[in-house]
């Protein structure tokens, strides 16, 4: 009762008030009971439109730095909401569930949401979908059925924008049509798309592409070299390291494909990375970007780690086949 009766409080600033919306509040917003959600629900259509959309934005903020929160009851309920703005957002808030249902959700809303804005969300969240799908946690006849629609969509005239994004959260998926697609958008005119296939192929985490990724890192286009960085660092493309390292030397570079590409290094790897990411932590004195540096260092001594484990799980999977012939050689004596 006292929780409801706080929720309620919360609810009567968020309808009668019009100053901005107090951080202690939105953990009330986080795992709604049945009657909580109504009381929301009930409270809903008198919220000021604008109130409607800081809320939301709020809660996703809230949800992105503090791991204990969740608001996927408000945003299951809100998918059906008529304004566009609100179901994108609510799709959002949706971001880490793994529910099978809502893939099905998401395909009826990418397919046929009069607005682009919740086709565009839904068509990220189906990507991770199919990521399950690919790690065998989600049924394959699911996983098809995302995979039909992002490829009749990218094949039609619809928006561009969905198509490209649809091009990019396909990009998981292990279809051997998938790579015609790829190539198709890589050999257009327009740099949007030809990024787009980039980052795709970063997703795919095939090496067929990494000629071409490298050939890119370098492209006038900034959008492409953004991509092509990103995509380097995807595919662990270690001919790509002392190109990363030769883009951050350079200070004319875009602020983003910099950020892209210390990312890339940190996932790439390897002593000649490590020395660099060491240098630039001692000769910054921006914080954030020290914060950023050393997030990067963490990221590659990680992958460092998870290298060595593999090779050794790749030693003792050897040694087992070893003692496995031996034995097979012992019963055929």
């Amino acid at each position: 009762m006292a929780q409801i009766t706080t929720l309620q409080t919360t609810l009567d600033h968020l309808v009668n008030s019009d100053t901005d919306i107090p951080k202690n509040h939105l953990q009330y917003y986080s795992d709604l009971d049945p009657k909580s959600l109504q009381l929301f629900m009930d409270a809903w259509p008198r919220v000021k439109p604008t109130r409607k959309l800081l809320l939301l934005d709020e809660l996703l903020i809230h949800l992105d730095t503090d791991t204990i929160v969740s608001y996927e009851e408000i945003g299951r309920a809100l998918l059906d909401d008529s304004d566009g703005d609100v179901r994108s957002r609510a799709i959002r808030l949706l971001a880490e569930s793994d529910d099978p249902k809502l893939a099905s959700k998401f395909v009826d809303m990418f397919l046929n949401d009069a607005d682009l804005a919740p086709r565009m969300e839904a068509t990220t969240l189906l990507g991770e979908f199919i990521l399950l799908g690919e790690l065998e946690k989600l049924k394959e006849s699911l996983q098809r059925k995302i995979e039909d629609a992002m490829i009749a969509v990218i094949r039609s005239e619809d928006n561009p924008s969905l198509r490209k994004r649809a091009l990019e959260a396909l990009s998981y998926s292990s279809r051997p049509e998938i790579a015609a697609l790829i190539e198709s958008a890589f050999e257009r005119a327009d740099p949007t798309w030809v990024a787009s296939a980039l980052r795709a192929m970063g997703r795919s985490h095939d090496e067929r592409w990494n000629d071409d990724v490298v050939n890119r890192m370098l492209d006038d286009d900034p959008r492409i070299r953004f991509a092509a960085v990103e995509a380097a660092g995807e595919l662990n493309i270690e001919d790509a390291g002392p190109i990363l390292i030769k883009m951050l030397e350079d200070e004319e570079e875009d602020d983003d494909v910099v950020a892209a590409a210390i990312w890339s290094l940190s996932q790439i790897g390897g002593d000649d990375a490590r020395i660099y990411l060491l240098n630039l932590i001692e000769n910054t004195e921006d914080e954030d970007l020290v914060e950023f540096l050393e997030d990067a260092l963490e990221n590659l001594e990680f992958n460092t780690e998870l290298n060595k484990f593999d090779l050794l799980s790749l030693d003792d999977d050897d040694d087992e086949l070893f003692e496995e012939d031996e034995e097979e050689i012992v019963e055929d004596e």
